[in-house]
């Protein structure tokens, strides 16, 4: 089969694809014809330096989701030809992952989705939304009533809860560092665009002088702690995203940083089950959503592919499509 293959950390430029054997399929696991994937920054931190981890077993075929049929049921619940989408649990660095015609993955990271959406909508799907999906309703518990600051909104993650927020019609503030991406976020149902230019707060207040009751941070420590603050009293925030320079905390302090009556929540993507993959595809039906594609790849064009994801300019889900 025709996979890419890490031998080691490299550049965008130096990705290939080549011919690998087809998996051999073992109990507990099922193998998968894939049609698609969407690309994650996971994977271009993995191929940048990640791989040259202790913990990451080279070569790996990269990749932390796809959507497809099961070529080989072995000893689980399938059925072949059964349509898939996969994600998570290690794919792609603990074991081979998406970015190959086949991949042999494990029964518990593997999900029957019920849609006859075509294949390269169905690629844009799985982990972005499973991301924002849960981020806002299970997390943020956000409803109709609520005004939501999504904190770096021009992400592909960011896009999609800003979709999915004005599906249930809350009220939707949405930042970006960018000025010439308003357009972006009005056209996406922004109800109010704030630039972050280092005055968010002044703006946000400018134009809500309670401030929020729901934050979805998706830069991470670089604004988190700016974000607590513009929350009312018994406002949540959920910290998902790491979109910024800092990726952790020097120094946090949760009694002094989080004002009292202020609930601070995280989403790690790391365990999708059958009934929140339910719930997402239900929930895109029922609103009839429309994924956000940004462009579509071949297998073979994996380096444009990345090269597009660097640019942090592809506004939508960047697919790859594998015949």
């Amino acid at each position: 089969m025709k996979a890419v293959v890490l031998e080691k950390t490299c550049t965008a430029e130096e990705l290939t694809v080549r011919q690998v054997p087809l998996p051999s399929v073992k109990a507990g696991w099922v193998l998968v014809k894939v049609k698609g994937f969407g690309l994650n920054r996971s994977e271009l931190m993995l191929r940048s330096y990640e791989a040259s981890a202790s913990y990451i077993q080279l070569p790996r075929i990269p990749g932390i989701e796809c959507v497809g049929e099961i070529a080989d049921s072995s000893d689980s619940h399938f059925s072949k030809g059964q349509r898939v989408v996969a994600l998570m649990g290690g794919m792609g660095r603990s074991f081979d992952g998406s970015y190959a015609e086949y991949a042999l993955l494990p029964v518990k990271q593997v999900f029957a989705v019920n849609s006859d959406m075509c294949w390269q909508h169905l690629a844009a799907i799985p982990e972005t939304y499973f991301t924002a999906y849960s981020s806002l309703f299970e997390c943020l518990q956000l409803q109709v009533t609520d005004t939501l600051l999504i904190r770096g909104a021009t992400s592909v993650t960011g896009l999609a809860a800003l979709q999915l927020a004005k599906s249930i019609r809350c009220t939707v503030l949405a930042s970006t560092r960018k000025q010439e991406k308003r357009a972006l976020l009005k056209c996406h149902g922004a109800d109010h665009v704030l630039v972050d230019d280092g005055n968010l707060p002044e703006q946000l207040r400018e134009i809500y002088p309670q401030v929020v009751n729901k934050v979805l941070e998706l830069v991470g420590p670089a604004t988190m702690e700016e974000s607590i603050g513009l929350l009312v009293h018994h406002g949540i925030i959920c910290a998902t995203g790491v979109l910024g320079s800092k990726e952790s905390f020097a120094q946090f302090d949760p009694i002094k940083s989080i004002p009292n009556g202020v609930y601070l929540t995280s989403f790690f993507s790391n365990y999708p089950t059958q009934k929140i993959m339910d719930d997402i595809f239900n929930h895109i039906q029922i609103h009839q959503l429309q994924p956000l594609i940004s462009q579509v790849f071949s297998l073979d064009d994996m380096v444009a592919a990345h090269l597009l994801m660097e640019s942090n300019e592809a506004n939508g889900k960047i697919v790859v499509m594998t015949e």
